[in-house]
């Protein structure tokens, strides 16, 4: 099932010089890239991608709040607040530089970004994926210093978040509709017929 997902190198990537690597991680796994572009994010994007929506907020902060209860910490914000603190420390960390935009497409493409980038917490990420392997950073250390972890990537979560994420990110006439090799290697039934 040939998809199209948003994948976001966040500012920290940009900076470290990480662009060339991460692009070739996805490159080697069979995505093709649809679009791209260097952009330093406006708050206004940024609020739009980090949507104040409340069962989105509740969801983020019951994740951080079970985290939290697992490490045996007493926590007392409310899952809306604690999702409306992540939601603004997200929007500083993705506003506060430049950041690559990348539309990918691919068989299956959501489920296989998310898993070349790896887990949220780069300190659990499994080694191999992007996040495991180029960053060291974590929750409790980010939450020490009240600021988003700075984990390299985003990539939409599920196809719905990656058709809303993409029309944020990009107009339809920057996504570019081509074949590549891997296109016939990998989906063409007729090839090495």
């Amino acid at each position: 099932m040939v998809e199209q997902t948003l994948a976001i190198i966040k500012p920290d990537g940009v900076q470290r010089g990480l662009v060339g690597e991460i692009i070739g991680r996805f490159e080697r796994a069979g995505l093709k890239i649809a679009a791209m572009k260097l952009v330093w994010p406006e708050k206004e994007l940024v609020g739009r991608h980090y949507a104040d929506d409340e069962t989105y907020l509740k969801s983020v902060g019951e994740k951080a709040l079970e985290n939290a209860r697992s490490k045996g910490a007493n926590i007392r914000e409310t899952a809306l607040e604690i999702g409306q603190r992540v939601r603004e420390a997200n929007m500083r960390y993705l506003s506060s530089g430049p950041v690559l935009a990348l539309v990918l497409e691919g068989n299956t493409a959501v489920q296989t970004v998310r898993n070349i980038i790896g887990g949220t917490n780069p300190l659990t990420a499994d080694i191999g994926t992007i996040r495991g392997d180029l960053t060291v950073d974590d929750f409790a250390q980010a939450d020490i210093e009240g600021r988003s972890v700075r984990n390299l990537m985003h990539a939409s979560g599920d196809t719905a978040e990656a058709k809303r994420e993409i029309d944020l990110w990009f107009t339809a006439d920057h996504i570019f509709a081509y074949q590549t090799v891997m296109d016939k290697v990998l989906h063409d039934p007729s090839w090495g017929a």
